[in-house]
Order: C-alpha cells, then structure tokens, then sequence
C-alpha cells in the first residue's frame, strides 16, 4: 500500500482539501527571511460509499491535470469551509451541531460549517445530495433533473448557499448519514494549508454520482485495494491523506462494518514530516507509518 509501519526501513510500497498532507516541497518566508506559518484554511471531504460486486466501493476523482495544485491526483469529492456553511437557517435532521462540536473538538458554528461543506460539496463535485425530508424519514431519491442542475450551478458560483437550496425544496440537512472519518492538518512549513476533516457517508439510494466535477477529468466506483493497486503500479497518484484513509477502508468488507466502524482510529489530527531517504522521499505519520510521495508537484 505504500505505508511502513514503525521506525524500521521503509518499504516499497488527498477539492482543495486534497492538500491536507502538504507536498513537502514549499516553504514561506515572511520579512527578512523569517519562517511564516499560515493559518490553515478549515475543510470537508467525504468518502462516499457503496457496495458493488467487487465488495465495498469508494467514489474517487481524478483532479485535471494542469491545475495549480496536485494536478493529475485522485481524491475525494472536498473543499474548503464557504462563509455561509455556517446558516443557522438550515433544517437539520440528525446529530445536532453540539454532537460534531464534540467529535471534532471545536465550537458549534464550526462544527455546523464542516457538516454543511460536507453536504455542499458531494453535491458540487458528485451530484449526490445528502438530504431528505424534516422528518428524517427519508432521503431525496433524484437530483438529477434540469432544475437540480441550475441549483448545482447557483451553488458552484456562490449565487445560492446550501440553506436556502434545502429551504426552497422542503429539505433538511441529513447529519445522520455522515459518520467521522479522519483529521488531516498541512504541515505548518507549507504555504497552502488546511484543516481538513474526512466524513463516511452511504450512497443514498435512488440517487446516482454523476461526473459534474469542473475540477477533475475522471471519476470512479472502485475499491480501496484496487485504488491502491493502482497507486503502486504508478497509474493512481495519490497524496498521503487519500492513500492512508484508502487503506483505513480497506480493511471493511461493506458499507454496513465501514459505518460502524467510523472512525477506524482515534480523531487525533495528523500532520506529517517529511524525510528524503536513498530510496526516495517519504510522508512520516505521528505514529512512525510512512507514506512514500509520489513526484514532487
């Protein structure tokens, strides 16, 4: 998979919030030389899950190649925190902003932006909506029409927020289908920098992933092993974030154990060093894993 655990010698072997990890290669210096450290930027992403034929599947993009930062590397649908995730005129169906406050370990208005970056964002970059009605009873079985489209637009240029996207269609937010997954934090001698949380959601049934994504030039069902097969072979460049929360899922057989079993570790953040070593230059993880990176951007 690309991991090594522990201190022994290293083996052969993640939207915006892709750079969790940081590539390793910037630095930022402010006057006369001195070291800045940005403040990072807070972020969602979401492993979105089905089960397939081949066992559990996870839903990736593949970012075009080109674009600023990690261009040609597959993640996650994500990104960053928008100032009006934070509505508190939002209908909410499930654990309540104090519950997320609690597992992230932040304040509510927090807690309530990353939850709704969560939802926004699959829509934005999937066409999945994690919504229903106020009851909770339910989820919206198709947003694939006309009229779902326009709002998918009005929401990618900001001309429309996500509360009033649920409030003009008698929606409510559904927090019950998300479960945490992970906390990634850019190390602090990179320049972009973010604080990127990772939440587990079930595919909602009768809605389907549509490649909607202006940011990527493939999409796929595939799972975990098989991504990580990939990444190995050298045709799935990854970033150390999507290929050690790839392996986390890997050891689920479906998405019922890959629910219950979120989070897979305890929500300490992880931040990485970096080590350049004769056989090439490595993610070091809190707890010693080390991730190998693929081509300096």
């Amino acid at each position: 998979m690309g991991l090594a655990r522990g201190p022994e010698a290293p083996r052969r072997g993640h939207g915006d919030a892709l750079s969790a990890a940081g590539t390793g290669s910037w630095s930022r210096r402010g006057p006369k030389g001195r070291n800045v450290t940005a403040t990072p930027r807070q972020a969602a992403t979401v492993l979105l899950l089905r089960d397939g034929t081949a066992g559990l599947e996870v839903y990736l993009l593949r970012r075009t190649q080109g674009m600023p930062f990690a261009g040609g590397m597959t993640a996650y649908p994500g990104g960053g925190v928008d100032p009006r995730d934070g509505d508190t005129e939002v209908a909410w169906a499930g654990p309540p902003p104090r519950a997320w406050a609690a597992t992230w370990g932040c304040d509510e208005r927090l807690a309530r932006e990353l939850v709704c970056a969560a939802v926004r964002e699959t829509f934005e970059e999937a066409g999945v909506l994690l919504a229903g009605p106020e009851d909770g009873a339910s989820v919206v079985p198709d947003v694939s029409g006309d009229d779902w489209e326009a709002e998918r637009q009005a929401l990618l240029a900001r001309e429309l927020s996500l509360a009033e996207l649920l409030a003009g269609r008698g929606l409510a937010l559904r927090s019950d289908l998300l479960r945490p997954f992970a906390h990634w934090i850019t190390p602090p001698q990179e320049k972009r920098r973010y604080d990127t949380k990772f939440f587990a959601a079930l595919m909602p049934a009768g809605q389907e992933a549509r490649d909607v994504s202006g940011e990527a030039d493939e999409v796929v069902w595939t799972t975990a092993s098989a991504a990580l097969g990939e990444y190995e072979a050298g045709t799935r460049p990854m970033l150390p974030p999507t290929i050690h929360t790839l392996g986390q899922l890997a050891s689920f057989p479906d998405t019922g154990a890959a629910l219950a079993g979120s989070p897979p570790a305890p929500l300490d953040p992880i931040s990485p060093t970096f080590e350049r070593l004769a056989d090439g230059y490595w993610a070091v993880l809190p707890d010693g894993t080390r991730i190998r990176m693929v081509t300096p951007l």
